[in-house]
């Protein structure tokens, strides 16, 4: 799906006039098309199906990967920051940290991947539970592993900014597959360096 920035453009012109403004002051004449082009940013994300991201980010090395076949064992990456947008108010959610864990199954994934799957999954309308499952969903396929976690931590400006208008809210949530919410020892060892 592409997204139709003329339409947009057009969109946020009649916005603004639904305001009481004139869009075609001198402050506000190019804010239809700078909108656009950023929504053309921020929303990337929502070009592609989870399908089409685990194949765009599909890098894996076998070759070098010497496993000890100890169940445990794990790769855990936090404080990955990205941002995405509310599907009730489109409002930003900010301040997210996404930490991500999986257990290798033959198969790792280029570091730098995990992070770029969190980031393109953000740029979508989204909730910040489905956030979590895309990412989990999107892992499993590329790395053949059904053991991965992903905990959100993030602040939503539908909470800080309007309605209740608490500020420093922060909202965590989980998506645990696999033996990460069946296995204790896993799960614990998860939540220790989540805290560290």
């Amino acid at each position: 799906m592409a997204i139709d920035i003329k339409a947009i453009e057009e969109h946020i012109r009649g916005i603004l006039l639904a305001l009481g403004d004139n869009p075609d002051r001198e402050g506000l004449k190019d804010t239809p098309e700078r909108v656009a082009k950023m929504y053309g940013e921020v929303f990337k994300g929502m070009c592609y199906t989870n399908d089409e991201i685990a194949e765009m980010f599909n890098t894996t090395f076998e070759d070098d990967l010497n496993i000890n076949n100890n169940a445990n064992d794990m790769v855990f990456m936090k404080d990955i920051e990205v941002f995405s947008h509310c599907e009730h108010h489109l409002a930003l959610m900010y301040n997210m940290k996404v930490a991500i864990a999986y257990v290798p199954n033959r198969k790792i994934i280029g570091l730098s991947k995990i992070a770029r799957i969190a980031d393109m999954v953000g740029r979508r309308l989204q909730l910040q539970e489905r956030i979590g499952s895309d990412i989990a969903e999107i892992l499993k396929k590329i790395t053949d592993s059904e053991d991965v976690a992903v905990i959100i931590q993030g602040e939503h400006g539908c909470m800080t900014t309007r309605g209740i208008e608490k500020p420093g809210t922060k909202t965590i949530t989980t998506t645990l597959s696999g033996r990460f919410s069946t296995d204790p020892i896993l799960n614990n060892k998860l939540m220790m360096l989540y805290a560290k």
